[in-house]
């Protein structure tokens, strides 16, 4: 019955959308898509510029060999041709960037214009200039450089809070050496970590073609706004590319230009995620989340505080830390010398310590703050020692016996490590020769006979906790018999 339906009634459906009119396809609507689209490369393209960054130059290349020796990119080196001297050139580093007000400042990446001599700045109307960098800031890899000139195109700088994932996102750079490459496609996510190298600034993620070149290159909104700096890929052409929210980057442009660093709020503290540490240990079992003190830098903020290696921190101001970045990323919200309420769970038992943040000092001055790493071979008379555990021996941390293994420290106390036996329980722990151990399973150690009482009740499953100085941080270890 209903196929005998369907046969009296379909030629009566096809005639009626034959007399039917045509369907109407909606070019007005797609006009206005390509005229918005070409509208935000006019507006933000002149503000874009091309940075040529020359480098040192390497050793010379003898003449005739130059294509047996090619640089880091695969070009080949090249021969000044002046007075037949074969020093070679090497090839600019090549990237993009934009101008961001009237005196002719420029941000950009950091890595476009690192270790540089010579910076250059192309502008779309032709004009050349010679640039200075004003600042960089590695750890966020921004930099800002300046031009002097007259009528400079500005580009308009947006709000990245405000971007959504979904809309419309458009590059324009310099990929592959060439020019005012406009490509478009959407904001992928928001608030990307990627803990790379320790930086842990959020990005936004784009599936918008970028390249080579295109870094320092703005990331612009359907306005023509300028809402991230174009900085990472996941390969070449693979639709997973990254840009520094241009609010992180106006904080950043504005510590570079009037002081030349940027300062952060610091601890002083590495850190490690509880669950790494559970797989491994079980040390901490019982505590459902956070992170955990793994070292306490010498001079840190941390070191003047309550905190200890070993300490779990749970909440920073009542806010919950479950990862690394959790905890980086509320410290970065608060002022420098702002006390900060950290929640911490030790030895099992839930505490609230302030701790007040300092200013993050540079490498060099950190580098400054360590002590030698290895320590010297101790004399015969501070060789000597009491076996505290299998595979360790220690002695008292005497000034004298520092002074033996060339280890200075401010505090009194503990012991220190003067051997340890590979393939034992100690070396398993990662105990090393010149740790001062200062405390056992929650308790101070004041001599060797310390340590050993308390390795003596060691919790077999769990082991004991050991608070330890090495080359000056504070750090801990975990021993199992």
């Amino acid at each position: 019955m209903m196929k005998l339906f369907f046969l009296a009634v379909f030629p009566l459906m096809v005639a009626t959308l034959s007399a039917a009119e045509p369907a109407v396809a909606p070019i007005p609507l797609l006009q206005q898509l390509n005229s918005a689209f070409s509208s935000v490369f006019s507006k933000a393209s002149p503000s874009v510029v091309v940075i040529e960054a020359k480098g040192q130059p390497v050793s010379a290349v003898p003449q005739g060999l130059e294509l047996f020796f090619r640089g880091p990119n695969g070009i080949p080196y090249r021969v000044k041709p002046e007075n037949n001297d074969p020093t070679p050139e090497v090839a600019p580093n090549i990237g993009s960037g934009f101008i961001i007000n009237a005196e002719g400042q420029i941000l950009t990446n950091n890595h476009v214009i690192a270790d540089a001599v010579e910076v250059t700045v192309k502008l779309k109307d032709g004009r050349r200039f010679s640039a200075e960098v004003i600042g960089a800031d590695e750890r966020s890899d921004l930099a800002v450089l300046k031009i002097t000139g007259s009528n400079l195109p500005v580009a308009e700088l947006g709000d990245s809070n405000a971007v959504n994932v979904g809309e419309f996102a458009f590059a324009i750079g310099t990929p592959m050496e060439l020019p005012y490459t406009f490509t478009f496609g959407v904001v992928s996510a928001k608030e990307r970590t990627l803990g790379l190298g320790g930086n842990y600034d959020e990005y936004l993620q784009t599936d918008t073609s970028i390249n080579p070149g295109n870094s320092g290159g703005p990331l612009c909104d359907i306005q023509g706004r300028v809402i991230g700096i174009n900085t990472l890929i996941s390969g070449s052409n693979r639709g997973v590319g990254f840009a520094i929210p241009i609010n992180t980057a106006k904080d950043v442009t504005s510590q570079l230009v009037s002081k030349g660093y940027v300062s952060r709020p610091w601890l002083g503290v590495s850190i490690a995620s509880l669950e790494d540490l559970k797989k491994a240990k079980g040390m901490f079992q019982g505590t459902m989340r956070g992170v955990v003190v793994r070292g306490v830098e010498p001079g840190a903020p941390a070191e003047m505080s309550e905190l200890v290696p070993g300490d779990v921190i749970t909440k920073v101001d009542g806010k919950d830390v479950e990862v690394a970045t959790d905890l980086q990323r509320e410290i970065l919200t608060k002022k420098i010398g702002q006390s900060v309420a950290l929640h911490i769970v030790r030895q099992g038992k839930h505490l609230i310590i302030s701790v007040k943040t300092g200013e993050r000092p540079d490498k060099l001055l950190r580098a400054s703050m360590r002590r030698p790493s290895t320590p010297a071979p101790a004399s015969p008379s501070a060789s000597t020692g009491a076996p505290s555990a299998p595979g360790l021996t220690v002695q008292s941390a005497t000034p004298e016996n520092l002074a033996a293994l060339q280890i200075y420290r401010k505090e009194s106390g503990g012991v220190v490590v003067t051997s340890v036996e590979p393939y034992s329980a100690s070396a398993a722990a990662g105990l090393e020769v010149g740790d001062v151990i200062t405390e056992a399973g929650g308790r101070p150690v004041l001599g060797p006979k310390d340590l050993e009482s308390a390795l003596s009740q060691a919790d077999q499953e769990h082991g004991v906790l050991l608070l330890l100085e090495r080359d000056g941080q504070k750090t801990f270890a975990i021993f199992k018999s």
